[in-house]
C-alpha cells in the first residue's frame, strides 16, 4: 500500500467513527453523529479538522486491539456567520464518547488555540464519560479541560451543548461555559446517576426526571437553553452567536437598522395597568422597544420573574433585563438573583451595554427564601450590577420599591442614566405597607386609612421626588422610550468606567 493509499485509509476510518450501524442507532435515538453535527453548527464548508488522526495510547484491558483513529472526539476549526470559531464534538459511537488521555490532549490544544486567537469555543456533548480502561489518566484529562474552561472565562465566549448523556465529573467543564443548551428528550445532566441514588438516598427517580433538559431548564437552571433536536440545538447557538462578540476586546459587529431609532410606540402610553396591583408582561415592553421586536431570551424557563436576554437597539448588540410583574408580581428571589446577576457579569466581561427595564415590589418573603439565603444571594445581583463597567441603562416603568429599587440598576450602582415613566413608584414599600407602619394608631376605620393611603400615593409613590434628587434622570413618556435609550446609548459609546485596583473582588458566593 503506498503512503498516499495509507493517508486515505485514515481519514476514512476517522470519518467513519464507530461505523454505520453505530450512527443508525444515533438516528433511531433522534439523535445525529458528530460530524452531522457540525455540519449542521458551521458554515458550510468551513470546517477544518485538527487531530484527526490521533489514536489512544491504553494498552489494558485489551485496548491495544481496539483502535479508532480520532478516539472519538472531532475536533477543529470553521466559522459561523463568516466568523471563526472552534468546536469539539463527542462521537458516542466510539467507546460511548468517551474521554481518554488522548482526546483529552486534542480538546485542550483547541482550547488553547481559541484563547490565543480570541475566539469563541463550542462543545457538543455527548458521552459516557471517563474511559474506565484509562483510569486516573481520563480523570486528568478532565481536569486539564476545566483549568483551560476557567482561564477562557470572561476572554472568549464559552457555548456547551448537551446532546447526548453528560454525567459525572464530566458535567463540570459545561457548568463553567456561559452558555449551556440541552436537548429535549435525548440529553441529560447529572453528578450521581439514579442507580446511585436509589442506593444511597433510596429515592427513585428516572434519568429525565434528575438531570433531563426540561429539569435543567426550569428547575436548577444549570441549562440557559432548550431545544427540540439537535439541529434545532446547532441553529440556536448560530443564533446566540450573532450577539456575541468574538473576545472581551471586541464589540459584537453592528447591523443595519431598519428599524428607525426616532420610532415612537403610542401603546407603551397605556401598557401599564392604571392598578398597581394588576400584571402586565415585561416581554411585551422588551419587544415595542428594541430593534425590530427581536428579543432572544436566555433561561426562558427558568426564574420566570426575572427576564433577561439578548437585543439589538440602533443595530447593536445589548443586554437586557426586566422584572416581570407577570409571574410572582415581579418580586426578586433566590433563583431570579442568580439568574440576573450570572446575566450582568456576563455582558460585562464581554463589553455588552445593559438595558434594564424596573418594575419590582421588593424581594420575595418567607422561611424558605431567608433560611436558602436571599441575603447573601440578592446580594449577588446587587454586587453584579456595582461591579459593571459597560454603558448602564435603566427605565423604571412601574414599582421600584426598598431594597429591590437599589439592586435593580440604580443611578446609585453608577448606572449612567435612569428614565422613569410618569406610572413610575419610587418609594421605601407600596402605600399600604407604609399606611400600615406610619398610621397604625391614627387610622380608626377604612375611609381614613383610604385617605391616607391616597394621600401616600400621591406624595410619594411617583417619580418627581427620585427626578428632583437626580436619581432619575428624566421622566418621559412611554412612547419616547426607544429614541430615548438609544440616544442614551449612542452617548455611552465611548464610556470608560474604573474600579480600585484589585486582584479580584469577592462577591458573595
Amino acid at each position: 500500500m503506498s503512503t498516499l493509499d495509507e493517508v486515505r485509509r485514515r481519514h476514512a476510518s476517522a470519518e467513519a467513527g464507530g461505523g454505520p450501524e453505530r450512527r443508525e442507532r444515533q438516528h433511531r435515538e433522534g439523535k445525529l453523529s458528530a460530524r452531522e453535527r457540525i455540519d449542521l453548527l458551521l458554515d458550510e464548508g468551513s470546517f477544518e479538522e485538527t487531530g484527526k488522526l490521533v489514536r489512544h495510547r491504553c494498552r489494558d484491558f485489551g485496548m491495544e486491539s481496539q483502535t479508532i483513529d480520532g478516539d472519538g472526539f472531532v475536533t477543529g476549526y470553521g466559522t459561523v456567520h463568516g466568523r471563526l470559531v472552534y468546536v469539539f464534538a463527542q462521537d458516542f459511537t466510539v467507546f460511548g464518547g468517551s474521554l481518554s488521555e488522548s482526546n483529552a490532549q486534542k480538546i485542550c490544544l483547541l482550547m488553547d488555540m481559541a484563547l490565543k486567537n480570541g475566539a469563541p469555543m463550542i462543545g457538543l456533548n455527548d458521552s459516557g464519560g471517563a474511559r474506565i480502561q484509562e483510569g486516573v489518566l481520563s480523570l486528568a484529562g478532565y481536569t486539564d479541560i476545566f483549568l483551560r474552561n476557567t482561564l477562557a472565562s470572561g476572554v472568549v465566549p464559552q457555548i456547551s451543548a448537551i446532546m447526548g448523556p453528560c454525567a459525572g465529573g464530566a458535567v463540570y467543564s459545561p457548568a463553567i461555559t456561559d452558555f449551556v443548551f440541552m436537548v429535549d428528550k435525548t440529553s441529560y445532566m447529572f453528578v450521581t446517576g439514579p442507580d446511585v441514588i436509589k442506593t444511597v438516598t433510596h429515592e427513585d427517580v428516572s434519568k429525565e426526571e434528575l438531570g433531563g433538559a426540561m429539569t435543567h431548564n426550569a428547575t436548577s437552571g444549570v441549562a440557559h437553553f432548550l431545544a427540540h433536536d439537535d439541529a434545532d440545538c446547532c441553529a440556536g447557538i448560530r443564533e446566540l452567536l450573532r450577539f456575541l462578540p468574538q473576545n472581551n476586546a471586541d464589540g459584537v459587529p453592528p447591523v443595519v437598522c431598519g428599524d428607525p431609532a426616532e420610532r415612537e410606540d403610542a401603546s407603551l402610553d397605556t401598557l401599564v395597568p392604571p392598578e398597581s396591583n394588576m400584571p402586565y408582561e415585561m416581554k411585551d415592553v422588551i419587544r415595542r422597544v428594541v430593534d425590530d421586536g427581536e428579543f432572544l431570551e436566555v433561561h426562558e424557563h427558568y426564574a420566570q420573574n426575572l427576564v433577561v436576554g439578548f437585543a439589538r437597539m440602533d443595530g447593536r448588540a445589548i443586554g437586557v433585563i426586566g422584572n416581570n410583574p407577570a409571574v410572582l408580581a415581579g418580586c426578586l428571589d433566590i433563583d431570579s438573583s442568580l439568574k440576573g446577576a450570572r446575566f450582568v457579569r456576563f455582558c460585562d466581561a464581554f463589553g455588552i451595554p445593559i438595558l434594564t427595564f424596573e418594575d419590582v415590589p421588593g424581594f420575595l418573603p418567607g422561611t424558605k427564601q431567608e433560611w436558602g439565603g436571599i441575603i447573601k444571594h440578592g446580594a449577588k445581583l446587587l454586587y453584579a450590577y456595582a461591579e459593571a463597567t459597560v454603558p448602564k441603562v435603566t427605565v423604571i416603568t412601574r414599582k421600584a420599591y426598598g431594597g429591590a429599587y437599589c439592586v435593580m440598576g440604580s443611578k446609585h450602582l453608577r448606572t449612567d442614566v435612569n428614565f422613569a415613566w410618569p406610572t413610575a413608584e419610587i418609594a421605601v414599600m407600596g402605600a399600604e405597607g407604609a399606611v400600615n407602619i406610619l398610621y397604625r394608631r391614627e387610622v380608626a376605620d377604612e375611609t381614613a386609612r383610604a385617605e391616607k393611603i391616597a394621600e401616600y400615593r400621591e406624595r410619594f409613590a411617583n417619580p418627581f421626588i427620585a427626578a428632583e434628587r437626580g436619581f432619575v434622570d428624566d421622566v418621559i413618556e412611554p412612547r419616547q422610550t426607544r429614541r430615548r435609550v438609544i440616544r442614551a446609548l449612542r452617548m455611552l459609546e465611548n464610556k470608560v468606567d474604573t474600579t480600585p485596583r484589585k486582584k479580584h473582588g469577592n462577591i458573595p458566593l
